[in-house]
């Protein structure tokens, strides 16, 4: 087995916030200035993760560095990469296209960043504190050079937005609790008080609000960018006139899965979820956090 370095955290944190309206990774929730990650980062400090990676856009790299370069200095080690919509191959390159490839693409270009197990994670979705630990017990004692990948699930009714639709991946788990799909929803939605999705046609059906979900939290060893690099490839192929198409994370896990290579164990925390996907949560997510820090779970002033 490889001897394994402390496990390192990857953030994906270059998205453009459209239906928040703003650079929702860096809005601060508490009277502090902390932002969602600083209590992720916390969190994962904390359980023993000690390399924290950044996946960000190069016109917000400045403003990245002003905030967690200061905050993290000797805590842990910090590293930015850049998910930039030209970063592919010259013949993909469209100047038409005004939107990020997507969940997939920020993986692959974290490639050279990551030597350890990572886990990777929304900038904008509080996790919990026992999700990150019981992350880090699992990265921590998975040989790197195995294909042994876990994820963190959830169940649907506990990440829903009052406020609009969000995307969420819907797992599929076998009686061992392990993964054998996982197909990225991009739209669901809380209507007349009952969960509903879109198929491929646009109509809404009716979906489980126990349905077992991904947040993107998802634990891999380095062997996870054999899988994206060739199937990145042939997505741009078939999509190159595609303006608003997304390669997302669960296409990896799938091709992972597919592989019959690899497996991915299904993690249950029970840590409550709560994100920002629209301006109107985040009243909600501070007066969540508050209570976190009067209960003790959080210091005042995280660092």
């Amino acid at each position: 087995m490889s001897i394994n370095k402390k496990p390192t955290l990857v953030i994906l944190a270059a998205g453009i916030g459209s239906r928040y309206g703003g650079l929702k990774q860096l809005d601060t929730f508490t009277p502090g200035g902390d932002t969602i990650m600083d209590f992720s980062i916390f969190d994962a400090v904390e359980a023993g993760f000690g390399k924290i990676v950044f996946i960000i856009r190069k016109n917000i790299e400045e403003e990245f560095k002003e905030v967690f370069d200061k905050k993290l200095f000797g805590i842990a080690e910090v590293d930015y990469v850049f998910q930039e919509i030209e970063y592919v191959p010259a013949k993909y390159q469209n100047p038409e296209r005004n939107k990020p490839w997507g969940t997939g693409h920020a993986l692959l270009m974290a490639k050279d960043a990551v030597k350890e197990n990572f886990a990777i994670i929304n900038a904008d979705d509080f996790y919990g504190k026992e999700a990150f630990q019981i992350m880090a017990k699992v990265l921590s004692n998975t040989d790197k050079e195995s294909y042994d990948f876990n994820t963190m699930a959830y169940l649907l009714k506990n990440t829903i937005s009052d406020h609009g639709f969000v995307s969420r991946g819907e797992c599929e788990v076998n009686e061992k609790g392990f993964l054998t799909d996982v197909t990225e929803r991009t739209h669901i939605e809380k209507i007349n008080g009952e969960l509903m999705r879109k198929d491929d046609n646009g109509a809404f059906i009716p979906i489980d609000e126990n349905t077992v979900v991904s947040m993107n939290f998802w634990g891999f060893t380095p062997k996870c960018f054999e899988f994206g690099v060739e199937l990145f490839d042939t997505f741009l192929e078939e999509n190159k006139d595609n303006l608003k198409a997304e390669f997302f994370i669960p296409s990896v896990v799938n091709e992972i899965l597919k592989s019959g290579k690899a497996t991915v164990k299904v993690l249950k925390s029970d840590a409550k979820w709560f994100g920002v996907t629209y301006r109107e949560d985040k009243e909600i997510v501070q007066e969540k956090i508050e209570k976190l820090i009067q209960q003790g779970i959080y210091p005042s002033k995280l660092w």
